[in-house]
C-alpha cells in the first residue's frame, strides 16, 4: 500500500514539473539573460535527461505494483483454505478421442471445454490441464465429470465420472484421468482424489 501512495505522489510530482520547469524561467527571466545565454541548452538537457530517469523508475514501480497486485488479487480470491483445483490428464488414447469435457460440482457446472487436436495431442504426450480453480466451504461435496468424444471403432462416445469428496480446510487437488484399458479395449476414466 505504501508503494501504491508513493507511485501516486511520485505521478502528481511528474504532472506538475513541467507547469514549475515553465514557470521558473519566466519569474528569473531578467538575471538569466544577464547571466549566460549559453548555459541554457545543457541545463534544459540536464532536466530533460533527469525528467527521462524519473519516468523510467516510476514505470518500474508501476510494473512491480502491478505484480504485486496480481498476486494479491490471486490470494484473496482464492484463498488456500477454501481452493479446489481440478485437473485433466490422459494416457495413451488409443480408445478414446476427446473432444470435450463438462464438470459439475454439487450439480452446479463449473466448466466446459473443448478440445482441440494439438491440444488432444499434448495431453496425450503426458500434458495436464486445469480445467477449473475455485472455491468449496469445507464440508461433503460431489465433482461429475463427462467427456465426449470418439470412442472404438469411431463412435460417439459420452462417459461420465463421478467422486463423493469431502473438503477440510486446505487446498483441495483433484484429477480427472483418461486411461486405455487393453483388456476391455475400451477407455477407462477415473478421478483421483490427491491428498
Amino acid at each position: 500500500m505504501r508503494k501504491f501512495f508513493r507511485t501516486v505522489v511520485l505521478l502528481a510530482g511528474l504532472a506538475a514539473a513541467p507547469y514549475a520547469l515553465a514557470q521558473a524561467p519566466a519569474a528569473s527571466a531578467p538575471s538569466a539573460s544577464a547571466a549566460a545565454p549559453a548555459d541554457a541548452p545543457a541545463a534544459a538537457a540536464s532536466d530533460t535527461q533527469s525528467l527521462d530517469q524519473s519516468i523510467q523508475s516510476l514505470k518500474s514501480e508501476a510494473v512491480d505494483l502491478n505484480r504485486d497486485l496480481f498476486v494479491l488479487e490471486e490470494e484473496l480470491l482464492f484463498p488456500a483454505n477454501t481452493q479446489v483445483a481440478v485437473f485433466l490428464s490422459m494416457d495413451v488414447g488409443d480408445f478414446f478421442n476427446l473432444d470435450s469435457v463438462s464438470l459439475k460440482i454439487d450439480d452446479h457446472e463449473v466448466a466446459n471445454y473443448l478440445y482441440t487436436p494439438r491440444e488432444v495431442a499434448a495431453l496425450i504426450k503426458g500434458g495436464v490441464q486445469r480445467l477449473y480453480l475455485g472455491n468449496l466451504k469445507v464440508g461433503d461435496h460431489e465433482l461429475t465429470a463427462f467427456f465426449n468424444g470418439k470412442g472404438p471403432n469411431d463412435r460417439d462416445y459420452k462417459r461420465g465420472a463421478t467422486i463423493r469428496f469431502k473438503k477440510a480446510i486446505g487446498a483441495k487437488y483433484l484429477e480427472l484421468k483418461i486411461n486405455d484399458r487393453q483388456r476391455r479395449l475400451q477407455p477407462e476414466f477415473e478421478i483421483k482424489d490427491w491428498e
